[in-house]
């Protein structure tokens, strides 16, 4: 479930959160905090209960916590002097006061079944969004020391498919050419992530598992 507010989105099952359109890069502990707060709205959490449920068993400072919450008003856009978001109920907690609404995905039809090949692996890209890279919680998870962690996202809409980066150091190659920016994949898309082939499928049935190599995807514009 993705829930949106402000210019902000987040994905629940992919843990990520997303700014205007990017990923933000927060840790576990921030993203378990707006999780929290989120939830709990409109009711406020004090601290201690905040302490509890991200730290159980162990003592911290109060001054932890005042500064992963000032590191979630940075990730999300809000201020502390003027909050839409997050308030501070000072000598209490702290209260989600923002607007929330859960992003509507549209779903792709029986032609839309798609798929990314990566050596051996076959992983089915339901309708949404997918991040490809060398972080564990990415949707396809590549081990390539020249691939960032959060590297390029696909997203798969009942309108197509389309590629981004994600301001990666080394760049997202298609069909042989660096990605400008959002582009459309069409089936057997080739894909190149530092040293890492891909192979964008779009089919009707479930087919057989495909190994591309980098030199292959380099070879008549694939």
């Amino acid at each position: 479930m993705a829930l949106q507010f402000g210019d902000c989105t987040f994905d629940r099952e992919r843990r990520e959160l997303r700014r205007g359109g990017s990923v933000v890069h927060a840790g576990p502990k921030l993203l378990r905090l707006l999780e929290l707060l989120v939830d709990a709205r409109p009711r406020a959490l004090t601290k201690d209960e905040i302490h509890t449920l991200l730290w159980p068993n162990t003592f911290i400072s109060e001054g932890t916590l005042t500064s992963l919450v000032a590191e979630l008003r940075e990730a999300i856009g809000d201020e502390a002097r003027a909050p839409r978001l997050v308030r501070t109920i000072h000598g209490y907690g702290y209260v989600f006061c923002g607007d929330v609404t859960q992003e509507t995905r549209p779903v792709a039809g029986p032609a839309a079944a798609c798929r990314i090949i990566v050596g051996d692996r076959e992983i089915a890209l339901p309708p949404g969004e997918h991040v490809l890279g060398r972080s564990s919680d990415a949707a396809v998870f590549i081990d390539d020391v020249g691939i960032s962690r959060h590297h390029a996202r696909i997203t798969i809409t009942a309108a197509g498919a389309i590629l981004e980066d994600l301001g990666s150091k080394n760049g997202t190659m298609l069909n042989g050419d660096r990605v400008p920016g959002p582009t459309p994949l069409a089936d057997g898309s080739a894909i190149v992530l530092g040293t890492t082939a891909l192979k964008f499928r779009v089919l009707r049935t479930p087919g057989s598992t495909e190994t591309l190599t980098v030199q292959e995807a380099g070879k008549n514009g694939l």
